[in-house]
């Protein structure tokens, strides 16, 4: 498609409309990096970001979750995998010294870690990991259509790369969503994120006014 140079005023709009557009899917994802679903586009120029939606996976320890069982309690969820090296240790132990502050307000709360190496992370081995975090802290897992399925619910980018050693690790959105009590999602924490920012995140999604 082409448009013509003497279109002013109609080409100006539409940029606007781009840069606008542009800049509201940048606030809605954060510092993460995302894949984007054509969809995506179209639902930030309605001012909505659909990000969430239905699923049933696997616990540490064995048992079922859907979105279902989450509904009447905010709930954080984090993409990442037990052999990650750094970001994903790093942001569950700082969700970990975040709950530990909470406090008893720690209990009104989910925080749901999804394996994105679903091969290698099973009940068993997601399990012995999530000892060395707060218990407040689900780990999931599933088939890999389960997890890529979650995955494109909540626009997460995800993908296998070849080590020298000949085995693999895995890129990954490092970002939190915060899903309030009707599973529908209110903001983001960045990895990195200063704690007393991330913590006032949490108790706004505790009290339903994030």
């Amino acid at each position: 498609m082409t448009t013509s140079e003497t279109d002013g005023p109609s080409r100006a709009r539409r940029i606007g409309t781009a840069v606008a557009i542009g800049c509201l899917v940048f606030m809605v994802f954060g510092a993460g990096v995302m894949l984007i679903w054509p969809k995506t586009v179209q639902t930030a120029v309605n001012n909505v970001a659909p990000i969430g939606g239905p699923f049933t996976l696997t616990t540490q320890t064995g048992a079922k979750l859907s979105d279902t069982d989450l509904r009447g309690k905010p709930f954080a969820v984090f993409f990442g995998f037990t052999r990650c090296p750094e970001v994903c240790p790093t942001t569950l132990w700082e969700m970990t010294e975040a709950l530990k502050t909470l406090g008893p307000d720690a209990d009104k709360l989910r925080v749901l870690f999804i394996s994105v190496d679903p091969t290698r992370d099973t009940p068993e081995f997601m399990a012995r990991y999530l000892q060395s975090f707060d218990k407040h802290i689900t780990g999931l897992t599933g088939t890999e259509d389960e997890i890529a399925a979650v995955g494109k619910e909540y626009y997460v980018y995800y993908r296998k790369v070849a080590t020298e050693d000949g085995d693999y690790t895995m890129d990954h959105t490092a970002t939190i969503f915060l899903m309030d009590a009707q599973g529908q999602f209110t903001g983001t924490i960045n990895y990195g994120e200063d704690m007393g920012i991330r913590l006032q995140k949490l108790r706004n999604l505790i009290a339903g006014t994030a």
